[in-house]
């Protein structure tokens, strides 16, 4: 059974929301994050990422950017920006993309469920990845972006919040820069909560959607406080950690492709004659191919596209791993053709989300890049039969859309 906990977030006053809500500081790198965040005072990403207010030659791991994010996370509250709620309250959180709504509960969620994989997860972390976050939440004392949990969908929970949806004004309704509706409630109700608490007692798992590395590294400072702590009772709001729970139906994935920087000494010819033992190939020229469905690849180099699809018996279909459209590529081209050597740190090898759409692969193809890969997009299904298996994923497997948005709400670990 998955358990919820109500809490008493820290969130903006209702007219500061739009100004403070942020995309998730993983979605840019160092300089994006600059430019999102230049002369806007109170956007969260100055304390998601805090090396954005400081000079660009200080080291993004350097102790001095955490103690940062803790005093721009304080700025925020001395600028009226932020407020803290004084009563435990659970809150429902939607997000509408293209004319299409996902609804959360945005709760804590235990680290022991975590830990006995109830929690269930489908990705490797880096450890240093990690340790920017545990650092980072250490020092704010807070989660301070939510980890993107789903379930598999029961009609009394949505009918719960459905309800509360229908007889409430919501809290925060505004549309972000890049067009996504975003409106948030305040589930205060003591019954309604208990109501949700004792529903939710009846979903046997979560899966981790997206935030690995932030889940990971929030039950790991859970820890660094039990140990610090070794007469706690299990109550303190450190044994928990700040997640917003969407219904598996609801869910997007969007395709997650990939640019390559070079064809590994190999020439075009060779390399598309080395594909077409395992591979079905199909010249489109300018025209860009999105794959129209599994099994399918867009393959654009050289100026040109190509619609790869593979022959029958290159996978075992019944393999719930091995049967992905991102393993099919990673162990038939990546690794045996261009000699890619791990997916997750290799250098030669970078991901591009499909909501930056294919001109971005061919930007990237013709300018730092050689070639990219489109994908057909992974399902929510093979997400959690993978993770009820306990098998991983490859790497940057899923991107979902629309993003939850950061400084929207923030858990205390006091």
């Amino acid at each position: 059974m998955a358990t919820i906990k109500p809490f008493k977030a820290v969130r903006p006053f209702p007219e500061k929301a739009q100004d403070v809500a942020a995309l998730p500081y993983d979605v840019y790198n160092r300089e994006e994050a600059a430019i999102a965040a230049r002369g806007k005072l109170d956007s969260f990403l100055r304390v998601d990422r805090p090396e954005t207010t400081l000079d660009p030659r200080i080291k993004i791991n350097d102790p001095f950017v955490y103690e940062t994010a803790r005093k721009n996370l304080e700025k925020l509250f001395h600028r009226n920006a932020l407020t803290q709620d004084t009563n435990d309250c659970l809150y429902i959180y939607e997000l509408v993309m293209d004319g299409r709504s996902q609804v959360g509960l945005v709760v804590c969620t235990a680290i022991d469920e975590y830990l006995d994989n109830t929690i269930k997860k489908h990705e490797l972390t880096r450890a240093d990845k990690e340790e920017d976050r545990i650092k980072h939440v250490d020092a704010c004392n807070a989660n301070t972006g939510p980890i993107f949990l789903t379930y598999r969908a029961q009609d009394a929970i949505n009918e719960m919040i459905g309800t509360w949806q229908k007889e409430h004004e919501p809290v925060y309704d505004f549309i972000s820069e890049d067009g996504i509706t975003h409106r948030a409630w305040v589930v205060d109700d003591e019954a309604v909560i208990n109501g949700l608490v004792e529903k939710f007692g009846d979903v046997k798992s979560l899966y981790i959607a997206d935030g690995h590395h932030r889940s990971a590294s929030a039950v790991k400072v859970g820890l660094m406080r039990r140990e610090a702590n070794p007469n706690y009772t299990g109550d303190e709001e450190f044994n928990y950690f700040l997640s917003v729970l969407f219904p598996d139906e609801q869910l997007y994935i969007m395709d997650y492709n990939r640019v390559v920087k070079d064809l590994n000494g190999l020439s075009v010819e060779v390399f598309l004659d080395t594909l077409s033992e395992k591979f079905d190939i199909e010249a489109r020229g300018a025209e860009p191919v999105k794959p129209p469905q599994k099994g399918s690849f867009g393959l654009y180099v050289d100026g040109k596209w190509y619609l790869l699809t593979v022959k029958e018996g290159v996978y075992d279909p019944t393999d719930p791993v091995n049967s992905l459209d991102v393993a099919i590529l990673q162990n038939n081209i990546l690794v045996p053709i261009l000699g890619i050597g791990d997916i997750r740190t290799d250098k030669r090898i970078d991901f591009v989300g499909g909501i930056r759409g294919l001109k971005e692969l061919e930007r990237r193809a013709n300018d730092d890049m050689a070639l990219a890969f489109s994908m057909y997009p992974t399902s929510i299904e093979e997400l959690m039969n993978i993770a009820d298996a306990d098998l991983l994923m490859p790497p940057k497997s899923t991107w979902f859309e629309p993003k939850l948005r950061s400084g929207l709400f923030i858990h205390n670990l006091d």
